[in-house]
C-alpha cells in the first residue's frame, strides 16, 4: 500500500510540475496504433453519380476495412452560399437517407452532422489563427469561385479549407479518402498539422490521403469539367434517385465524338472513355475487359448499355432511399447517436489543444472546477453587485483587480510585452 501511495503522489506531482512548465517540458505522447478515417460530404441535394463512385462507395469498404471510421454530413460547409434553412434541414435527412441506403452503417462507423458538434468551430478558429491571409487566396479552389462570382466570395468561402482542417485533425484523423480537387486543401491540412506540432511538441497525426481508383467522374456534356451538383444543365449529372426513363436521356445526350469505335484514350477521346470509366466502375470491371467486350459496338449503342449498366447499380439505392425518407425518426436518431458519439471524441482533444494554445487547465480540472463553481453560486450574488461575500452593507466595493485576483485571472500587466510580441506570428503557415 505505502509503495502504490508513493507511485501516485509520484504521478500527480509530476502532472502538476508538466502543467506549469508547459508543453514543451512535457510533450503529448504520440498514439500510432489506432488507424481513423475522417470524410465528409455537403447536404446539397441528392448525391450523383460522381459523389457514389468518387466518395461513398469506398467509404463502404473503408468501414468494412477499418476499426475507427467518421463520416460527416458537413452542414457548416454548405452555409458558405446561401441556404434556405427549411430546404437545408430536408436535405441533411435526404443525405443521411441516401448514406444509409448506400451501405453506410452507423454500427460500424460514425455518420454525424458536424453543426452538432461544436468543437469543429473552435478548433477552426484556433487554426485559423495559424494560417496567414495570402495562403488561403491562392488555394486554386477560391481563385475559381471567385472568379465565376466577380469577387463576391465571402470570407465562409475563404476560410471554409481551415474548417475542413479541424473537421479532420479534431479527431486525430491518420487517413482521409479525397478527390483529386481537394489534394490541394489536404496539404493545407497537414501543414497546420506539422506547424501546431513544432510549435507545441507532438500533438496531431499528420493525414495521409486516399485516392479512389475513381479519381473524377466527368460531367455527361463537358467531359473537361467534374460532374457536378450545381451544373445548370442538367443532362449533365446523373443523380442516384433518377429514374430509369432521365438515366437513358442523359447517357443518350452525353458528348462523344465522330469516332464510333468504343476505346479508353482519356487525352485525345475525354467523352467516350468517361463513359468507359463509368461502366466499369458501376459494373466492377477494369477499363480493358469493358473495351474488350465492347468490340464492334458504335457509340450510340454503347452508350444505352452504359445507362442499363448504372440503372442495375443504382436500382436496389432507390428503393430503400425512398423506404428511409419515411421515417423522419429513424433519420433523426440516426444523426442524434453519431454526433454524440463524435463528440465524445472531439471533446478531450479540443480541451488539450485549449491547453496547448492558452494554457487552460485540461478538460477533467476544468470541469471539476465548474462543478465547485456552481455550488457556491448562492454566496456570489453580492459579488455582482461589488461586494465580497460576508462584507457588511456600506463597506467599499472591489475593485477591478480584486475581482480578477478572486477568480484567479492574471493581471495583463505582469506578461512581458516583448514576449507576446514575439509569440505573435509564431507557427503561421
Amino acid at each position: 500500500m505505502a509503495l502504490h501511495s508513493m507511485r501516485k503522489a509520484r504521478e500527480c506531482w509530476n502532472f502538476i510540475r508538466a502543467l506549469h512548465q508547459g508543453p514543451d517540458a512535457a510533450p503529448v505522447p504520440q498514439k500510432d496504433a489506432v488507424k481513423r478515417i475522417f470524410s465528409g460530404i455537403q447536404p446539397t441535394g441528392i448525391p450523383h453519380l460522381g459523389n457514389y463512385l468518387g466518395a461513398i462507395e469506398s467509404w463502404v469498404r473503408l468501414q468494412d476495412e477499418h476499426d475507427s471510421v467518421l463520416y460527416s454530413i458537413v452542414d457548416l460547409h454548405s452555409i458558405t452560399v446561401p441556404q434556405d434553412p427549411t430546404i437545408l434541414r430536408q436535405s441533411i435527412l435526404d443525405m443521411t437517407a441516401a448514406l444509409l441506403a448506400c451501405g453506410i452503417n452507423p454500427e460500424k462507423s460514425i455518420l454525424f452532422q458536424q453543426s452538432q458538434v461544436s468543437e469543429h468551430t473552435q478548433l477552426s478558429w484556433m487554426l485559423t489563427c495559424m494560417v496567414r491571409l495570402p495562403r488561403l487566396q491562392h488555394l486554386h479552389q477560391w481563385k475559381a469561385k471567385t472568379a465565376k462570382e466577380k469577387q463576391s466570395g465571402t470570407m465562409g468561402l475563404l476560410t471554409y479549407p481551415v474548417l475542413q482542417a479541424a473537421d479532420i485533425l479534431l479527431y486525430k484523423s491518420t487517413h482521409v479518402p479525397v478527390g483529386e480537387d481537394q489534394v490541394q486543401h489536404m496539404e493545407l491540412v497537414q501543414d497546420l498539422a506539422q506547424s501546431f506540432n513544432k510549435k507545441y511538441g507532438e500533438f496531431f497525426p499528420v493525414p495521409k490521403c486516399i485516392l479512389t481508383s475513381m479519381k473524377k467522374v466527368k460531367s455527361l456534356r463537358d467531359p473537361s469539367a467534374k460532374m457536378s451538383k450545381s451544373d445548370p444543365d442538367k443532362l449533365a449529372t446523373v443523380r442516384i434517385t433518377d429514374s430509369p426513363e432521365e438515366i437513358v436521356q442523359k447517357f443518350r445526350k452525353a458528348m462523344t465524338d465522330f469516332t464510333s469505335e468504343v476505346t479508353y484514350e482519356p487525352a485525345s477521346r475525354g467523352g467516350v472513355s468517361n463513359l468507359v470509366a463509368i461502366h466499369a466502375a458501376v459494373a466492377g470491371l477494369p477499363v480493358e475487359e469493358v473495351v474488350r467486350r465492347s468490340a464492334g459496338m458504335d457509340t450510340a449503342r454503347y452508350k444505352l448499355v452504359v445507362a442499363d449498366a448504372v440503372i442495375e447499380k443504382f436500382a436496389p439505392i432507390k428503393s430503400e432511399i425512398e423506404k428511409l425518407k419515411m421515417n423522419k425518426d429513424h433519420l433523426e436518431k440516426v444523426l442524434q447517436v453519431g454526433s454524440a458519439k463524435a463528440k465524445e471524441l472531439a471533446y478531450p482533444v479540443c480541451q488539450e489543444v485549449k491547453h496547448l494554445q492558452l494554457r487552460t487547465l485540461p478538460g477533467e480540472f476544468f470541469n471539476r472546477r465548474i462543478h465547485e463553481d456552481s455550488r457556491a453560486i448562492s454566496s456570489t450574488r453580492t459579488l455582482r453587485c461589488g461586494f465580497p461575500p460576508g462584507t457588511k452593507a456600506g463597506s467599499p466595493p472591489w475593485s477591478a483587480s480584486e475581482h480578477r485576483r478572486h477568480a484567479g485571472v492574471e493581471e495583463a500587466s505582469t506578461l512581458p510585452r516583448d514576449r507576446e510580441k514575439a509569440q505573435s506570428h509564431e507557427g503561421c503557415v
